[in-house]
C-alpha cells in the first residue's frame, strides 16, 4: 500500500516539475492540502503536517546524535528546540531533497554570542544521503544526523509538497 503511495506521489511530482507555475500550484491544491504549520515533537520522534490546528499528516522522524536538549553551537549534534521558519528548499542537497530550518534565530545566536560559540546553522528537513554509507534500512529507528530532521523519502516528498517556504515550524522537546 505504501509503494502505491509513493507512486502516486512520484508521479505529481513529475507532473509538477515539468508543468508551469499555474498547473504547478493547480496540481498542489488538488493533490495535496498545504499546511500552515509544522510540529516536531523530538520526545516523540515524530513531524506533523498541521492545518487550523488540525495534523493533516504525521512521519517518522530521526534527529541529531545527541537528541536531547537544544542546540547550543555548531557541532554539538544536537536538533534545535524553537519556534522558527522554512526557509528554502534545495532539490538538489546530498540527502533526498531538503528544506531549511531558519535556525539559529536572534535567541540562538545571543545564547551563543553569550557562550563564546559558534551557533551552527544548515538545520533541514530532509530524506536519506543520496551516496549512503549503508543499507536504507538501517538509517530507520535511530539518530544519526548531525542535528537535521530526517525522514524517508517518501514522507520527504509528501512534506516538500505539502509546506512552502515561510511556514513556521516549532521543534518541541
Amino acid at each position: 500500500m505504501k509503494a502505491i503511495a509513493a507512486v502516486r506521489v512520484l508521479a505529481v511530482l513529475a507532473s509538477i516539475l515539468t508543468s508551469g507555475p499555474a498547473l504547478a500550484q493547480a496540481a498542489l491544491i488538488r493533490h495535496h492540502e498545504i499546511a500552515d504549520e509544522v510540529l516536531v515533537v523530538k520526545s516523540e520522534r515524530k513531524l506533523y503536517l498541521l492545518k487550523k490546528g488540525e495534523v493533516l499528516r504525521e512521519f517518522n522522524v530521526s534527529l541529531g546524535l545527541m537528541p536531547i536538549g537544544h542546540k547550543q553551537r555548531e557541532g554539538d549534534y544536537r536538533t534545535p528546540e524553537g519556534r522558527y521558519v522554512l526557509e528554502s528548499r534545495n532539490p538538489s542537497s546530498d540527502y533526498f531533497l531538503s528544506i531549511k530550518v531558519s535556525y539559529p534565530n536572534a535567541e540562538d545566536r545571543a545564547r551563543a554570542k553569550a557562550l563564546g560559540v559558534d551557533p551552527g546553522g544548515q538545520i533541514m528537513i530532509h530524506g536519506l544521503p543520496n551516496q549512503p554509507r549503508r543499507d536504507e534500512k538501517s538509517y530507520f529507528g535511530w539518530d544519526w544526523t548531525d542535528g537535521c530532521i530526517a525522514v524517508s523519502n517518501s514522507d520527504m516528498i509528501d512534506i516538500w509538497l505539502m509546506t512552502q517556504d515561510s511556514t513556521p515550524i516549532e521543534i518541541r522537546p
